[in-house]
């Protein structure tokens, strides 16, 4: 863990969707927002706007078992990036209760063997993760438990330990849809009606409440772990 103050750490932010109006990026903005103000120099990195390219290709696995081996310049500046920050937040839909091809194509190639994984003394170790995953069931809906697990399991154990962080949080965003969703007993699925006016402020207001303490959390926990 670095002692610097977190006024001269930094924190990339990963934004994981194709629209610039979307949810995710709110909530990714709003986040970087909040990380500056605590101090941070925040690299804002939106995946689809700067045009990643999610697909493996052989420039990056020129010789995979190579730890040493030369990647594509793309990736290089990547790695770079995330060498450069001490703390990492992901923001992205939960699709099928996983992370979108997206973010999964820029963990592919980027957290590669010989970078992220795959040495004694990992280069990421230290460092500390956040995701932030936005589903569209509700609060109350029993899939939200088995969804945080999933995501907890493959994000934090499968990825981020993995690969050496010294700190991994999940944080599941619930009620990300403008109309509710769930799915009953017999597997229907259940979509409300859509809200609007003072309702739909409300619960964007709410949402982005949750959000924020979701943030404050890991900047407390971090504080701790310092």
């Amino acid at each position: 863990m670095s002692h610097r103050s977190s006024a001269a750490r930094t924190a990339l932010v990963v934004i994981a969707h194709h629209r610039a109006d979307s949810l995710t990026a709110h909530t990714a903005r709003r986040t970087a927002a909040r990380l500056e103000i605590a101090g941070y120099r925040v690299d804002l990195l939106d995946l689809h706007a700067e045009g990643f390219d999610p697909r493996m290709n052989v420039a990056d696995q020129p010789d995979w078992g190579n730890r040493e081996k030369p990647y594509s310049d793309e990736v290089q500046a990547h790695m770079q990036r995330v060498l450069d920050a001490d703390v990492v937040v992901a923001a992205f839909p939960v699709y099928w209760q996983s992370v979108p091809a997206l973010l999964k194509g820029w963990i592919d190639r980027v957290w590669n063997y010989g970078f992220a994984y795959g040495r004694s003394k990992p280069r990421l170790a230290g460092k500390r993760m956040l995701w932030l995953g936005l589903a569209g069931a509700t609060s109350d809906d029993p899939i939200t438990e088995g969804m945080q697990t999933m995501l907890e399991t493959n994000l934090s154990e499968g990825i981020a330990y993995y690969c050496g962080f010294s700190y991994s949080s999940v944080a599941l965003l619930p009620d990300a849809e403008e109309r509710p969703q769930r799915i009953d007993a017999e597997g229907n699925l259940l979509v409300g009606d859509a809200v609007a006016g003072a309702e739909r402020e409300a619960q964007y207001a709410e949402f982005d409440r949750r959000a924020r303490k979701a943030v404050e959390g890991f900047l407390t926990a971090e504080l701790v772990a310092a």
